[in-house]
């Protein structure tokens, strides 16, 4: 949806700014959180960086590579988005990757470690955006990862990603495949959005849940 401005038409919801602000190795060096956050995650080479620059309307705020596992590390970055003249601003975190077979089963351990400790102990954190790369069924990795979040009660939302490497009709037979393996784990279904970073769907969907969950939480610490 849009809105005129004079002659001018801009979107309902838009990006006024995406600034990094940080990379840590776990939670213990985060800094005490300023704004209320939001997290991504997904298996390595899920889209997740070319995801982030679709929503915030950059280029390159989240780098991406055709190299699977590149994200090593929390990264954080402020957001100011705009809705119906109402300015929100928010901490993006782009997590690690997981499931890289290529690292040391050490190294991905102590890295699950490490994510599981930011999405179950980070206080403003809100909710985390799992990404699922919707060409594929749901991996043994994916269900290991929905269902701790599941067990321990975390907020979230599955993101499916590249809508656009499959045909329309792929597209409506995967999706219904990969909500028959959701539905396998949960009653009622977890909220879904289906998305596509070259063809930037699923944008204005993602901003508007991210905006009401913060507006929802500043008014609840009012």
């Amino acid at each position: 949806m849009v809105e005129k401005k004079g002659n001018i038409v801009r979107p309902e919801l838009e990006v006024l700014s995406a600034d990094f602000l940080a990379s840590y190795p776990d939670l213990a060096t985060c800094p005490d959180g300023e704004m209320w956050e939001i997290a991504f995650i997904g298996r390595s080479n899920v889209g997740k960086s070319s995801l982030i620059n679709m929503i915030t309307e950059s280029k390159s705020l989240a780098k991406t590579s055709q190299n699977p596992g590149k994200t090593r590390s929390i990264n954080m970055f402020r957001i100011k988005s705009l809705k119906s003249k109402t300015e929100m601003v928010w901490d993006l975190v782009d997590l690690p990757g997981f499931g890289y077979a290529k690292f040391a089963r050490t190294e991905r351990v102590k890295w699950q470690k490490r994510i599981r400790d930011f999405i179950e102990k980070r206080p403003n954190l809100l909710c985390t955006f799992f990404l699922i790369d919707v060409r594929h069924s749901m991996q043994a990795i994916d269900r290991e990862w929905l269902t701790w979040i599941g067990e321990k009660g975390l907020p979230f939302f599955i993101v499916f990603t590249k809508s656009d490497k499959i045909s329309r009709t792929a597209l409506k037979a995967q999706l219904a495949n990969l909500h028959g393996s959701l539905g396998e784990m949960w009653e009622p279904l977890p909220e879904t959005f289906v998305t596509s970073a070259e063809k930037n769907r699923g944008k204005e969907e993602i901003l508007s849940r991210v905006f009401g969950l913060v507006e929802d939480a500043k008014k609840m610490t009012l």
